[in-house]
């Protein structure tokens, strides 16, 4: 079977590039190693976390709210059996999405491992052992990510364990150990201290979620603690141990200090994500790894003309939709368009609740750039939308340059930010200065105008509702 262009992984990037490929008249193939399309996003990532989160906030605002509204019920309880159940129904539903969508674009699916015979070769091995060859024109390695494991402490999918096996929990922790305050271990670890369980988050830098701005992470910090989690940062975490019915975790402070043991029966590693290569044969063709990664240039291609790479196996965030755009940028690279992508605003977010989002420069980084800049901020608890909804929890953040007022950055703490940065990233790929945007007309009452308020504390200092 001869092909113009073979995708070997299925997940955001893989997918959308075998699309945007088919749609410009290549003929297409698409290798995945599991039985369902989708990759980690769909499977065991994004979309099943964001099912359970969202289940879990329809419960703490059953039992802690719906009083308030004058909504009176029986005390809730929670069925996690029928909340597992939900998740893997939309799961299911999202993959038999994608599966429709490759038949609609004539998109052929080959099941099982994808490894290089050439560079114009690829075999596909399934479970059962058969073996199918096919070649192509062009290569395009999207094979995702896999969690990154303590060296000292393997999951062993029982009690110390991943994001995959937290995502199909049996019962609600008596007390669930979290180790890692990034992304992953903030969302999963909300879901279940909203459900009853005791969580403890042990993070070895000084911030949660280090990677974005640092208001965003303290501001984190406190309504995470408000939801009855504990917080230990700045802590290295230096054993864990299984004892059969429970998780012992030691951790030490990098500062100094009295050393931390906590006991659990569930431990959460969520340190990071390993670009995930085995079993490609990419020696077969020359390529050799470097930290992990797929070596690729400014247009994400290898050191062999005709094999790309995208998503998390090459630099950059490992986000579903960073990979999405690099997709379409490779398919229409390959038809002789000029696709870019703006690194800068690809937003992050985290869906906690209240969520967090963010695009452009942190605070943190224009100051180590030295570069000159202003700040405006805005809080929920000033907002009259905020007030309806009793979302008061959050702030928004706006970073702009000093002498011209261009927006470097919006970082959101608050309920619907994860809609909202949308709008951040609009202005700011229109390089619209902090003033452009607090004189355009924001619909009254929306938590949008919290931006327009930031805007108006970053222009002229002079937000009309504080």
């Amino acid at each position: 079977m001869q092909y113009n262009v073979i995708v070997i992984g299925s997940g955001p990037g893989g997918y959308v590039a075998a699309i945007r490929a088919a749609q410009l008249g290549f003929k297409t193939a698409i290798v995945e190693k599991y039985d369902t399309l989708g990759g980690t996003c769909l499977n065991v990532g994004c979309i099943p976390s964001k099912a359970l989160l969202d289940s879990s906030e329809h419960f703490i605002n059953a039992k802690e709210h719906f009083a308030e509204h004058g909504i009176d019920i029986p005390a809730p309880k929670v069925n996690i059996g029928q909340m597992i159940k939900r998740k893997s129904d939309v799961v299911k539903s999202n993959v038999d999405g994608i599966a429709f969508l490759m038949k609609k674009n004539k998109i052929d699916v080959h099941t099982g491992v994808g490894s290089f015979v050439d560079k114009n070769t690829i075999k596909v091995t399934g479970k059962d052992g058969k073996e199918t060859t096919i070649t192509t024109d062009k290569v395009i390695i999207a094979t995702g990510s896999k969690p990154t494991p303590l060296p000292f402490a393997a999951f062993d999918k029982k009690r110390i364990i991943s994001s995959t096996e937290a995502l199909e929990l049996k019962e609600v922790p008596k007390h669930l150990i979290v180790i890692g305050g990034g992304v992953i271990g903030m969302e999963l670890g909300s879901v279940y201290a909203r459900i009853g369980a005791k969580v403890t988050v042990v993070e070895f830098l000084d911030s949660l979620i280090p990677t974005m701005d640092g208001t965003m992470g303290k501001e984190l910090s406190r309504v995470a603690k408000k939801l009855g989690m504990d917080i230990f940062l700045g802590h290295k975490v230096t054993a864990v141990e299984n004892t059969g019915n429970e998780v012992v975790v030691k951790a030490e402070p990098k500062n100094g200090g009295n050393a931390l043991e906590l006991k659990g029966d569930y431990c959460l590693v969520s340190i990071g994500r390993r670009p995930y290569t085995d079993g490609l044969g990419l020696d077969k063709i020359g390529i050799e790894t470097v930290k992990g990664q797929i070596p690729v240039d400014d247009h994400l291609k290898t050191k062999v003309d005709n094999v790309y790479a995208i998503g998390d196996v090459v630099r950059g965030a490992m986000l579903a939709h960073k990979a999405e755009e690099e997709g379409v940028y490779v398919a229409e690279q390959m038809a002789g368009q000029k696709p870019h992508v703006n690194y800068l605003l690809i937003p992050g977010v985290v869906y906690t609740w209240p969520e967090v989002a963010s695009v452009g420069y942190t605070e943190e980084q224009l100051k180590q750039s030295g570069r000159a800049y202003k700040t405006g901020s805005f809080p929920y608890k000033a907002l009259g939308r905020a007030r309806a909804s009793m979302d008061t929890d959050g702030l928004v953040k706006v970073l702009a340059d000093k002498q011209t007022d261009e927006i470097l950055g919006i970082h959101i703490i608050g309920a619907r930010a994860a809609d909202m940065i949308a709008a951040g990233v609009t202005a700011m790929e229109f390089r619209a200065s902090a003033e452009d945007v607090a004189r355009m007309s924001h619909a009254h009452p929306t938590y949008m105008e919290a931006v327009k308020e930031a805007c108006l504390a970053a222009t002229a200092n002079r937000p009309i509702h504080i």
